[in-house]
């Protein structure tokens, strides 16, 4: 969430930069102006009338030693009209900052500078690619995942529609030693990069899902426990994020780095076709994110050094990839800045989106009340940062398809200490 202090210190800047996620905020900003306004007049008028309520509240006992009780009662009068006063105007500031509070909610994170224009992800900018397109023999029978998955019997997706219904897969054999081994490797990259490993709920309450601004933005994607109110997470980010809500935490540990693996459901309402059939987009899936709190002046560093282990990542997973710089239309309504990797799929002859790390600034820092003390001992927000390190779905995906050969699948160099075997025959 937006600071009011940064939209009407910066209201210009605020507009012009929305614009670039396609959002006009002149009329929030200015309506938000006159309601902080109003609410600093009331807030005047509160004070002055519990001043003047304790004021004449002292003076009873000694009006009364002295023997001048009507003045007392007048007295005595005037505080009860004061009361019924500061009740009002406290209820009228409430009203003011709940109003204030909601406009603020509805309003997207400003784009970095950086971000560029565009409406839809054919806008984005392809920033760097890297590995390498290696093209099948000619004749060569390729097939796509959900083949693969069946032919070699990794993956049961009919079976998973039994369970629970589609989008939930079974994963078997060498296709669950895989996950798990994808999982180990990410975690284990993690740590070393200097990450700590978390192991979060997997549901989390609605203070959670608003403090990272899943909520109110995204309710329709996300699986709901009615009876308890909670929340089924999207992503790991939520959770940990959480970690720091309400924290002061300590200037000296920046940057804090954590790392965890979860299950995310996601309901995707309106998901269909063949651009998300096997495992292209699921409901639930597996996925190792890396999320920091960082101090603003090193938050882009933060980013910087987050995509190059991402990078890095890919790379030991000998898959091409590329780099993608996210426009204004395609940035999410918290992000400030984000790269997404899409690695290559030769079998279905397209980019399959693996990650997305993001700087939120602070963002999610004034919604989570997460902040730190500056060099003059006052209290400043942090920034928080985010990436997939990696999400596994799409991931598996390529693997399966990239490195089909006659005699099976053959397994990356860096994942064989993991899976325990060199192929899938």
């Amino acid at each position: 969430m937006l600071t009011i202090k940064y939209l009407l210190e910066n209201s210009e800047e605020a507009i012009q930069r929305l614009r670039v996620k396609h959002v006009e905020a002149g009329e929030v900003i200015e309506k938000l102006r006159g309601l902080d306004e109003e609410r600093r007049t009331t807030q005047s008028e509160l004070d002055n009338s519990l001043a003047e309520q304790n004021r004449l509240s002292k003076e009873i006992g000694a009006l009364m030693r002295q023997g001048k009780r009507d003045e007392a009662e007048q007295h005595k009068s005037k505080v009860s009209e004061l009361k019924e006063t500061s009740k009002r105007l406290d209820a009228k500031k409430r009203e003011l900052e709940e109003t204030i509070q909601r406009l603020l909610v509805e309003l997207p994170n400003v784009p970095h500078a950086s971000v560029p224009e565009g409406r839809t992800a054919e806008d984005n900018v392809i920033e760097r690619t890297g590995g390498e397109i290696k093209p099948f023999a000619p004749g060569f029978e390729v097939l796509p995942h959900w083949e693969l998955a069946k032919k070699y019997d990794l993956i049961d997706f009919e079976l998973g529609v039994k369970i629970t219904g589609a989008g939930f897969p079974v994963y078997k054999g060498k296709g669950a030693r895989l996950q798990r081994a994808l999982i180990n490797f990410f975690l284990d990259n993690a740590r070393e990069a200097g990450y700590l490993e978390v192991q979060p709920p997997y549901v989390v309450n609605e203070d959670s899902g608003y403090g990272t601004g899943q909520l109110p933005d995204k309710e329709g994607q996300m699986y709901h426990c009615d009876l308890d109110n909670l929340y089924l997470i999207p992503t790991a980010e939520v959770p940990v994020t959480n970690i720091f809500r309400d924290v002061i935490v300590d200037a000296k540990d920046f940057p804090i780095k954590c790392t965890a693996y979860s299950a995310c459901f996601r309901r995707e309402a309106g998901s269909y076709g063949k651009d998300v059939r096997g495992l292209n987009r699921l409901h639930q899936f597996d996925k190792v994110e890396i999320v920091r709190v960082d101090h603003p002046d090193h938050s882009y560093e933060s980013l910087r050094e987050m995509v190059a282990y991402v990078e890095g990542l890919v790379q030991k997973l000998e898959l091409p990839y590329r780099v993608l710089r996210l426009c204004g239309g395609d940035i999410s309504f918290t992000s400030a800045l984000t790269f997404d990797f899409e690695v290559y799929s030769e079998a279905q002859e397209r980019w399959l989106e693996v990650s997305s790390v993001s700087n939120f600034e602070s963002f999610q820092a004034n919604r989570l009340k997460c902040r730190y003390k500056n060099d003059e001992g006052r209290t400043e927000l942090c920034h928080t940062l985010n990436g997939s390190a990696l999400a596994l779905p799409r991931i598996v995906a390529a693997l399966l398809e990239n490195n089909q050969t006659a005699e099976g699948i053959v397994i990356p160099e860096a994942l064989r200490p993991y899976t325990g075997f060199d192929i899938i025959n």
